[in-house]
């Protein structure tokens, strides 16, 4: 079948969270093609193909690395209405490959609009000559190795002619698989709202696991709506949602240099027209979106290389949104208090030292701590009822919860993370073997 299984099956022995999976069915406009190209020298799917046979709107947001892969320039670099493919490699970053790596695109792109305008002749009423321009691409793997050109201009035939166009759960699954790298499991996600009177869809698909902190969005997520949406809004509809999910999570502090996250509506679903961002109508599209963004990026934590916590860090009533995550993301990175989870250990000083070095005016008389339901600090004191065996017992669960009330102002922020563990440092440093 070439689906990626090997990290899915390793992963048995690791207490996962997040395991069920949503029941992704086909969704009008949307098509999906996986094969082998033999990037990893085996036959899992390492080749993913999204094609739109009428086009989508679409937007995206990318890395804020000042070094950027070379298909992120290529798809800044096309300036198009409509997409037709979306084709994503894994194994290689495509990373400080030069002008290898971006005329490779060229050759690939080429290609596959010469294949698919050929789809077209042969499938449609009314074909359209599809341009290399209208082809982005994702690409995910390792950094400054030289792009397999050849492998995926080899199997570019294959994967036009392996196009489904109706898809369901077993497709969608394949799908998040053939992107995945160090990932021990696919990541899937969606909701369903209405636009007027107009049920729509809302499918997503990421990868990560590591090199994960937020800088615009962090590692690769694909939104796909049958929904007919304005580029536009989109995009602002993208770049708000994006602040409390992809820009909430942090595995390991590190940006990289490949991050993207793009939306395709299809235009599929019949509604009234989105005249604006501020439409009454878009309200449920818009909560419909926060959540499928949400549920992708807490699944990417969750799957956080060696990761055996999920950690959730609520901060609370700061006088701007810029403390709020300072604190959040101070405590989320911070080695020492992530190998105290890792440990179930309830150092409660180490998020005292967090909190501290963010950089923040802090009135400690009105500062409250709680890890889980436990305060241990109430206005700025220590609570005398705190009970370490009791919160000693709370750090063996899965999740946990940090509370940071600063009680300075009214904004909050919550970021996620993992732990750190032993199992992180194998992992990464054995990550070219």
């Amino acid at each position: 079948m070439g689906i990626n299984l090997t990290n899915f099956l390793s992963s048995k022995s690791k207490n996962k969270r997040m395991m069920e999976f949503q029941d992704l069915d086909h969704i009008d406009g949307v098509s999906i093609s996986t094969v082998s190209a033999n990037l990893y020298n085996s036959t899992r799917d390492d080749l993913v193909m999204f094609y739109f046979r009428d086009g989508a709107d679409y937007a995206s947001v990318y890395t804020q690395s000042k070094i950027v892969s070379e298909n992120i320039k290529w798809n800044l670099n096309q300036k198009t209405k409509k997409v037709f493919s979306l084709i994503i490699n894994t194994r290689n970053a495509n990373c400080f490959t030069g002008k290898q790596g971006y005329k490779s695109l060229e050759k690939i792109a080429e290609l596959t609009s010469e294949k698919l305008s050929q789809k077209q002749k042969e499938d449609d009423q009314q074909p359209k000559k599809i341009k290399s321009k209208e082809i982005i691409f994702g690409c995910t793997g390792t950094i400054g190795e030289v792009f397999p050109e050849e492998k995926i201009l080899n199997k570019i035939s294959d994967l036009v002619n392996n196009i489904k166009y109706t898809q369901n759960k077993y497709i969608w699954m394949k799908a998040a698989l053939g992107i995945m790298t160090t990932d021990t499991q696919p990541k899937m996600a969606m909701e369903e709202c209405l636009i007027g009177s107009s049920e729509i869809k809302i499918f997503g698909v990421a990868k990560g696991s590591g090199m994960i902190q937020p800088n615009m969005a962090t590692t690769l997520g694909y939104i796909f709506t049958d929904a007919d949406i304005p580029k536009d809004i989109l995009k602002k509809l993208l770049k708000k949602n994006i602040e409390t999910t992809f820009n909430a999570i942090s595995c390991d502090g590190d940006t990289s240099t490949n991050d993207m996250v793009s939306i395709f509506s299809t235009a599929k679903a019949k509604h009234t027209k989105i005249k604006n961002f501020n439409d009454e109508k878009l309200k449920d599209f818009d909560l419909a979106l926060q959540k499928v963004l949400l549920n992708l990026a807490k699944r990417i934590v969750a799957d956080g290389e060696g990761a055996s916590k999920f950690i959730e860090i609520d901060v609370k009533n700061c006088k701007t949104d810029s403390d709020a995550k300072k604190i959040a993301f101070s405590i989320a990175n911070s080695p020492l208090v992530k190998t105290a989870i890792a440990g179930e250990d309830p150092n409660w000083g180490r998020i005292i030292m967090a909190i501290g070095k963010a950089n923040v005016v802090i009135n400690f008389d009105k500062l409250s701590i709680k890890l889980g339901d436990s305060f241990i600090v109430q206005n700025g004191k220590f609570n005398i009822n705190y009970n370490e065996s009791e919160a000693a017992d709370y750090m063996k669960n899965d999740t946990i919860n940090i509370n940071v009330d600063i009680s300075s102002g009214s904004k909050n922020f919550t970021a996620y993370t993992m732990d750190l563990t032993k199992k992180y440092i194998e992992i990464n440093s054995d990550y070219r073997s």
